[in-house]
This record gives C-alpha cells, sequence and structure tokens, in this order.
C-alpha cells in the first residue's frame, strides 16, 4: 500500500498534504487567512559545553495556539478557508508543516552544527510537521479502524523518506503527545514530525552503546535486547507474525512498552507491506490496552525511534517506545529534582507487574 499525497499550499506559503483512504479524493479550498511570511531566521541552536548538546532556541513558539475551544480548533476541516489550517470540508489524514515550528532552516547542501569554543550558535536547519489522524475532534488513534490506522503508518513512511532525503536533516522523528497531563495544547488526535539537523541526544547515547556492544559481542545490542526479553517472557505484552511488545527491563516510567519488529531494520521505510499492516495492529492494540487501564484515558508520549544506514547510525534498531506519566488513577508521576536535574530515574512499580497488568487488559 502506497499513497501519494495531494500536495496544496497554506496562505503563507506552507505545505499540506492530504493522504486518502481509497476512493476518497479530497477536496481543498484557498486558504484565505492573513498570515505573515513564515521566516527560517526564527529559530536557532545553542551549543551547551556543559552536556555537549545542542539545545533549540524558538521564542516564536510562545505565541502558538494554546487550548482553543473546540470550535476554534485549527485541525478541524474549515472549507471557509478562514478558521483552519486545513482548508477542506473533510479529510483522513493531513501533514502539514507547522506554523510555530521548534526547527525552520532550509539548506541546500547538509550544514551539521559544529561545535567550537565560546559561546556558539548554529541555524536551526530542519523541518517540523504536524499530522492530524483524523477529521474527528473527539477520536483517538485508538479509535481508528484498520484502514485507517494504516493510512496513518503510510503518511508516517512518506515523510520519513521524503525527510531523510533533505541533506540539513540527520534524524527524522514522528512521535504523538497525548493528553493534557502531558502538556498537549491541541486536544484533536495528532502528532508531530521533526527533522533534525543532528542526532538527538538520546539517540546518541543509544547508539554509542550499541557500538560498544558491537565491539565486546559481536551482536546488535538492541536485537539482543529483544531475544532476551523473548526468552524470559515475563514483561512481553503482545507479539505477532512480525512485532512484539514488552515493558522493558529498566522501565523508567509508571507505564513503558517498547515495540520492536521481529527482524532488524533501520526505519519505517525498511518494512514490507505485511509488516506494516502488523505494526498498525500492534500498535492500536497497546494503545487500547493503555485506554483501558483506568477511568479515562491514560496520557502518553509515543515516540518512533529510526535511523539511517550510514556509519553513524548502522547499529540503529527501528523500534517504538510508548510512556505514560501516570503512576495510578488518581496520581502523576513528576520529574522531580533525580529525574530532572540528574537524570536518575526512580521508578515505583515493577516491570513486570506492569507487564501482567497490560496482558490481563
Amino acid at each position: 500500500m502506497k499513497t501519494t499525497p495531494m500536495r496544496w499550499s497554506l496562505a503563507d506559503a506552507r505545505e499540506l498534504l492530504f493522504f486518502s483512504l481509497p476512493g476518497r479524493i479530497p477536496a481543498p479550498s484557498s486558504d484565505r487567512r492573513a498570515l505573515p511570511a513564515q521566516s527560517g531566521a526564527q529559530t536557532q541552536l545553542r551549543f551547551d559545553r556543559q552536556t555537549g548538546e545542542w539545545v533549540i532556541i524558538a521564542a516564536l513558539r510562545q505565541d502558538r495556539t494554546y487550548k482553543p475551544a473546540s470550535a476554534d480548533c485549527p485541525l478541524c476541516p474549515g472549507p471557509s478557508g478562514l478558521t483552519s489550517e486545513v482548508p477542506a470540508p473533510d479529510y483522513d489524514v493531513v501533514v502539514f508543516e507547522n506554523r510555530f515550528p521548534s526547527l525552520s532552516g532550509d539548506a541546500e547542501t547538509a550544514a551539521g552544527p559544529v561545535p567550537t569554543d565560546g559561546f556558539v550558535c548554529a541555524p536551526a536547519n530542519g523541518r517540523c510537521e504536524v499530522i492530524a489522524f483524523s477529521s474527528d475532534h473527539t477520536g483517538s488513534f485508538a479509535d481508528l479502524g484498520d484502514a485507517h490506522a494504516r493510512l496513518v503508518v503510510e503518511a508516517w513512511r512518506h515523510r520519513t523518506a521524503e525527510l531523510m532525503a533533505r541533506p540539513e536533516i540527520e534524524q527524522v522523528f514522528c512521535f504523538e503527545n497525548r493528553g493534557e497531563e502531558i502538556g498537549v495544547t491541541l486536544t484533536h488526535p495528532h502528532g508531530q514530525i521533526y527533522g533534525y539537523p543532528h542526532l538527538t541526544p538520546r539517540t546518541t547515547a543509544m547508539l554509542r552503546e550499541a557500538d560498544a556492544h558491537r565491539m565486546r559481542d559481536g551482536t546488535n545490542m538492541f536485537a539482543r535486547i529483544l531475544a532476551e526479553e523473548v526468552d524470559d517472557g515475563r514483561r512481553i505484552v503482545a507479539r505477532n507474525d512480525a512485532f512484539t511488545a514488552f515493558v522493558p527491563f529498566a522501565a523508567r516510567w509508571p507505564v513503558e512498552v517498547h515495540i520492536y519488529p521481529n527482524r532488524f531494520v533501520h526505519n519505517l521505510t525498511d518494512l514490507d507491506d505485511a509488516e506494516l499492516d502488523s505494526f498498525a495492529q500492534i500498535y492500536r492494540d497497546i494503545l487500547r490496552r493503555f485506554d483501558r487501564m483506568y477511568a479515562a484515558p491514560l496520557p502518553y508520549i509515543s515516540a518512533l525511534h529510526q535511523y539511517t544506514d550510514d556509519d553513524a547510525q548502522r547499529e540503529g534498531y527501528f523500534h517504538v517506545e510508548l510512556f505514560s506519566i501516570r503512576r495510578s488513577a488518581t496520581k502523576l508521576k513528576y520529574l522531580a529534582g533525580s529525574e530532572s536535574a540528574m537524570g536518575a530515574f526512580i521508578t515505583d512499580t515493577t516491570p513486570e507487574a506492569v507487564a501482567d497488568r497490560l496482558r490481563e487488559l
């Protein structure tokens, strides 16, 4: 299943892509909003010499849309062309450039930031996109039908391939934040796609460990983790022909599940159609288990870890990490002193108990 999106332009020249189910043809209209032109100079990178990490400075995001009334939702269809980021009477899945991006510069050639001594700044080249999973304002990814969920996966795959081909982008990150407890400011079911000009700190750390494992053991670290979780069995939540979902042995979050393909691939573009079908199925399965844990839907973050096959990322194994800050029906886990200041996580339950509960659900 390969879908070619319909491309459209918004009033400020940002790109909008319509991904449609078979037999469905988008009918967009002109975006008639008076929007200021986008500027690539609005964001920058600053190098933190204490950690060796880049920090994104994006002051324009202070003005982003914040908890609008449902009638003013910018992700609901807006056929008048005056009210929405999607000037159309309806849609299945759309992707568009974020109006308030963290990364907004373009470059014709790769221009990865290079740290030196002193106060170092670099252009925040990259791309930030929004993906709306459905035109239904009150829905969720877990509620999508089989074909619709598969269409979202195909949109992720399309954007991954296109963004990875851009010379200024080093890493493509598809993710979803769900729930006000997480910090979500738009309740319409949606996610985001970031094209970073550098490898993120977590990716760098995981690849460093994977390289060290390869030197010691001669095998891929991620594949070894998956094999050992399957052999152990206590933390497996769900499994099908192509994917395995498990609570990791050293889970950091009150509810945390990782989804791995059963064979080594770097990213979504390496999966065949049958594997993509299986991925959509097990992904929704886990989200539905999340939503059955308590009386209210579980707030969560979903992170798709993707890699390229170049030398720096060759050990990277595509997988999804889903986690929630809710630690009981009435309590949230806040990242306080140990976690926020020192990065030393403390977990209030055991991964085995969480896996047992999710299997029951």
